[in-house]
């Protein structure tokens, strides 16, 4: 389901960008081999899944999706 680790933690961020550091290359050296194809979108979705969508749908939690602050007019 991904990399399992405790994500609101200020230090497991640098664990978090390690792993998709990893992943990313070594799904880029399948595409090198020939072993998956060379489509941006289906690497950006694999990625994608692994890293975030694959979790969120595994675990039953209700969370509510925040909005980007909005500017106030002047």
């Amino acid at each position: 389901i991904g990399m399992l680790t405790d994500s609101r933690s200020f230090v497991s961020y640098p664990r978090h960008e390690y792993f998709r550091r990893i992943l990313c290359d070594l799904v880029g050296g399948w595409v090198e081999q020939g072993l998956y194809p060379n489509d941006p979108q289906a690497l950006e979705t694999l990625i994608a899944n692994i890293c975030y969508y694959n979790t969120k749908r595994y675990f039953p939690f209700f969370v509510i999706e925040s909005k980007p602050p909005t500017k106030p007019e002047a």
